[in-house]
């Protein structure tokens, strides 16, 4: 008895990623825990990319767009975690709500 993993099987696993990681995103008011959000959207969209080059024709489209998500997300993380530290030394909190004004 064999169970064969399909595309709607990997589909699956990615909507679950984005669908926690937008909630991250939606209910946290914590900073770190919105680019985790964040971060989970972006492995949700890297898990549809490889599993339709792995189901398609073109198989190498859906790797490649993959890296370059993963090149955007250590980018992001470096951008954010430094505005992340510069809104703590300016607040001393890195509530989300804090962060509505710009005033220091």
């Amino acid at each position: 008895m064999e169970s064969a993993i399909g595309l709607n099987h990997f589909l699956a696993v990615g909507l679950i990623l984005f669908c926690l990681g937008l909630f991250c995103v939606l209910t946290r008011r914590n900073a770190i825990g919105v680019l985790m959000g964040v971060e989970l959207i972006l492995n949700g969209a890297n898990v549809n990319y490889v599993a339709f080059s792995k189901y398609s024709a073109a198989a190498v489209d859906g790797q490649v767009f993959s890296v370059f998500v993963i090149m955007l997300a250590a980018a992001e993380a470096a951008i954010g975690l430094a505005l992340v530290l510069a809104i703590y030394r300016s607040f001393r909190a890195i509530d989300v709500s804090v962060m509505r004004t710009l005033r220091g």
